[in-house]
């Protein structure tokens, strides 16, 4: 675990030192998955693309713009001791950012970089008619790049979600049996994680059987389970808004020779690329590992998506093990994920997340590499 100091203070502390760092005298932050991860506000933020809120730091205050739906769920929610001001007065949200950079006498004033247009429009605007020279760096994914590396109190919460993921595969092994069909176990398999202590779903969740386990992605069906399918579940809890990610693949019924060295080179792939993950790896290394695996053993053309990706308030974050070269830093919580899919024939995928350390990688995933068997 990362020795950084946990939960918003510290998360505000590194926000402030890059502050220093570039000039800057205050930053606005929209997105809702850097305003979770900056406030710690939980059961409040809904990650629509509404954007109702907005944060405006400085050195020495924290001041949050929201509205009269989510204000008093803001009172209730953020930690003790936060030091988080919030209102929901009559300006509008740019005119509200104007009206704090003429407060603090900002001269430098960042933004993320996938802020809306009009958001940002309306930024300028404000600032014009309050005739301010304020200039308006972009930063360009600085704080989603801070949240690639987890403290004690998120890796806790993503500890949660997977307790709650691997529990759901277990009473999985017991349910599922031919006739039903994908929609049924996607149903069960998530009414199950929200009946045992998730706050909600990861993502939709993946039940593929069959040929269709050989779409990464595919969408549950009306496909009735057969004996002698593979059924692949990719699937997360989400607990105090972190989220877990987990595949496993079982077979029904006795596996044929083929179905059991197909797996077996998945969970090779697997637990070799785990093997050769530590602090200060490139993502591309490890991604290029599984391409090398799986080539190699003559399946390179059915395997074409990343190896992994970080994990957190949202189920797609950094790092990555993919094609793009990166730094995995300690502290990191990302997915190992390999997987070889033949049209028509079916998939095999295997999927923990873990944390990234200085000498390894410490799956959260307990649930076991071996090819589960549904009898039947």
């Amino acid at each position: 675990m990362t020795d950084r100091l946990s939960g918003p203070a510290g998360r505000i502390a590194r926000v402030r030192a890059m502050m220093e760092e570039r000039g800057y005298d205050a930053v606005v932050v929209r997105d809702e998955a850097n305003l979770r991860w900056l406030t710690g506000a939980t059961g409040v933020f809904d990650y629509t693309y509404e954007f109702p809120h907005a944060a405006f730091i400085t050195a020495d205050g924290c001041y949050l713009h929201t509205d009269s739906r989510y204000f008093n769920s803001f009172q209730e929610n953020l930690p003790e001791g936060s030091p988080w001001a919030v209102d929901m007065d009559d300006h509008d949200i740019p005119g509200w950012v104007a009206q704090h950079a003429l407060d603090a006498r900002c001269r430098t004033v960042a933004i993320e970089d996938d802020m809306q247009l009009s958001f940002y429009q309306g930024i300028v605007r404000g600032l014009e008619d309050r005739s301010i020279a304020v200039a308006l760096p972009q930063m360009h994914g600085d704080i989603r790049r801070m949240r690639a590396v987890k403290d004690a109190e998120e890796i806790e919460l993503m500890l949660r979600a997977q307790s709650i993921t691997d529990a759901a595969f277990a009473h999985m092994l017991e349910f599922i049996r031919p006739g039903l069909t994908e929609k049924q176990i996607r149903t069960e398999l998530e009414s199950f994680m929200l009946n045992n202590g998730a706050d909600g779903l990861a993502f939709d969740s993946i039940v593929a059987s069959g040929p269709n386990s050989a779409n990464p992605h595919a969408v549950p069906s009306d496909r009735v389970v057969e004996k002698g399918d593979f059924v692949l579940m990719d699937y997360g809890a989400r607990y105090r808004d972190y989220d877990s990610d987990m595949t496993r693949t079982v077979v029904l019924g006795e596996p044929t020779d083929e179905q059991r060295a197909l797996y077996d080179l998945v969970r090779r792939t697997h637990e070799e690329c785990v093997a050769a993950i530590h602090a200060g790896v490139d993502g591309r290394d490890i991604h290029m590992l599984s391409v090398k695996i799986i080539s190699d053993a003559g399946y390179g053309d059915c395997y074409g998506h990343g190896l992994g990706h970080g994990v957190g308030i949202d189920i797609h974050e950094l790092p990555n093990f993919g094609r793009t070269s990166n730094i995995v830093e300690a502290g990191s919580v990302i997915t190992v994920e390999p997987g070889v899919y033949l049209p028509g024939v079916g998939g095999v995928r295997l999927e923990d997340y873990g944390l990234v350390t200085e000498d390894g990688y410490e799956p959260f995933t307990k649930s076991s590499h071996e090819l589960q068997v549904i009898d039947c």
